[in-house]
Order: structure tokens, then C-alpha cells, then sequence
């Protein structure tokens, strides 16, 4: 593990990278514009608790080459994955050969996951296996997105998305799992319909995926400290989570049990293996 200051102050026991669980995702430019200077600073100080870098929206498509890349680079020498984000759910929408053209210009940019998004579109479950396979092929990780809200992932009003109604979580499981066992290597999990634009929190469906599938195959979108905070509480400080990147003291600072809210002071804790 990176040697920290004040280290000889205990805190709850955190692996060291690569880890296979306790990851944090961070997004990468989306809502803020960042490039390879500001991410500079960011893993030169806190790199040690970055495991990913998670682009959104589709924002590398609006950078020149040599930036995405210098970006991916920088991300690769702090021991940090890039991952496209959900984006692929645009591609589909032009057939088979873009989709082929964009798992190759995105290994060659220097990415390490394509995510599989299908919050915007209706995608039977054969062919998610089948770009689960193309991903795979190419020599990448492959990184399914599921929800129980059609509609998710951008930023949809919440009475908008209400209208939608919400799939059966034993849907999204059994996907899930077909999802694996064809060779995905772990599974997002979208947070609208569970902590996001919902009047009360799905924490059942929390509780399923994760009883039947296991903290290590999968990750929740937690973008708000309020929502991380109930994640670690419960399910302790491995669980893998996907925040902003401006939240990644706040989160870490929860895992390590160094710092934390009324809930949580104190509370944190993790033996070493």
C-alpha cells in the first residue's frame, strides 16, 4: 500500500491495487471538462484509492485522439483501468459494423473496458451475450450495465422515468448471470429506480443482487454521499462503487474510517487479511 501520512493512526484495513473488491470507478469528463493535467494532480495525490476511470456520454468522441489517449496513458502508470462508459448504446444504433469499429478504435485509443449500456434501449438478451463476446475477443473487459429503469442514464426527470415503471430485479439477476457465465467480468448497476429519482429506496433490491450474485461480480452507481455512505454502512468497505471524482477523499475517508457522519463515526471497520 502507498505510504500515507500519519499512518501510524489506525484505519480499517483497505487491500492494495489491482484490487478485486473495494473498487471506486471515478467518472471522467462529463459534468466537468478535465484533462490529463487536472487527472495528473488527482492521481498524484489520491491515486492510490482510484481503480477506474469511467468516461460518460460519449465525451472521448468529443476530444482529439492524442487527448483520449494521454488521458488513458496517465490513467495506466497510476495502475488505473479506463472504461468507456455506457456509450455503445449509441453505436448499436448504426448496425453491426460500427459496433466492430468501435471496440477497435477504442482498444487502440487505449481503453481496458467497454461497458454495455442498455438503459435507453431495448436489447434482448442474446445479444448482449453476443457483445459480450466481440468484447471479449478483442482482448477486453467486458462490463455490462443493468437497471430496473428503462430510461436510466441521462438524466431523465423522475416523474418521466415513474411513467416507465420499473423491470422485476429477478430480470435483472438472471441476466446478470448469463451475463457472467458468457465471460463479462463484472456488472454496473445502474442507480435509477433504486437511490436515484425514486421516493423511496430499493434497498431490497440491493440486498437481491447482491445476495445472488456476490459484492465481487458487481458494482453500484453511488454518486451521492448519502448513497455511498448506506452502501458502506450495510455491505461494509469492500463494496465496489462508481462516484464522481470530486468525491474521491469523501469516499475514501468513508472506506478507511477516518472520517464519516453521525452514522458512521467510528463505525467503519475491516481486518486485514
Amino acid at each position: 500500500m502507498t505510504e500515507t501520512t500519519f499512518s501510524f493512526i489506525p484505519r480499517a484495513a483497505r487491500s492494495a491495487k489491482p484490487r478485486k473488491t473495494g473498487l471506486t470507478e471515478v467518472r471522467g469528463p462529463y459534468y466537468s471538462a478535465y484533462g490529463p493535467r487536472h487527472l495528473a494532480d488527482v492521481l498524484e495525490t489520491v491515486g492510490a484509492w482510484v481503480d477506474g476511470i469511467k468516461y460518460a456520454g460519449g465525451s472521448f468522441a468529443l476530444m482529439p485522439a492524442d487527448a483520449v489517449k494521454s488521458i488513458n496513458r496517465l490513467a495506466h502508470d497510476h495502475d488505473v483501468y479506463v472504461s468507456t462508459g455506457g456509450w455503445i448504446e449509441n453505436v448499436l444504433r448504426f448496425g453491426p459494423e460500427a459496433v466492430d469499429r468501435y471496440i477497435e478504435e477504442a482498444k487502440a485509443l487505449g481503453f481496458d473496458v467497454i461497458e454495455i449500456s442498455t438503459g435507453f434501449i431495448s436489447l434482448p438478451t442474446d445479444s448482449l451475450l453476443r457483445l459480450i463476446e466481440k468484447v471479449k475477443i478483442a482482448g477486453l473487459k467486458a462490463k455490462p450495465e443493468l437497471g430496473i429503469q428503462f430510461g436510466a442514464g441521462g438524466s431523465t426527470a423522475a416523474e418521466e422515468l415513474a411513467a416507465e415503471g420499473t423491470k422485476d430485479v429477478g430480470w435483472l439477476i438472471a441476466q446478470a448471470e448469463r451475463a457472467l457465465d458468457a465471460g463479462a467480468d463484472i456488472i454496473m448497476i445502474e442507480s435509477e429506480g433504486i437511490t436515484e429519482n425514486v421516493s423511496k429506496w430499493r434497498t431490497d433490491v440491493v440486498a437481491r443482487i447482491i445476495n445472488q450474485l456476490g459484492l465481487e461480480k458487481v458494482m453500484f452507481e453511488g454518486a451521492d454521499p448519502a448513497v455511498f455512505e448506506w452502501y458502506i454502512k450495510n455491505y461494509g468497505n469492500e463494496v465496489n462503487l462508481f462516484v464522481d471524482h470530486s468525491q474521491i477523499i469523501q469516499l475514501e475517508a468513508l472506506r478507511s474510517g477516518i472520517w464519516g457522519t453521525k452514522s458512521t463515526w467510528g463505525r467503519i471497520q475491516n481486518l486485514a487479511p
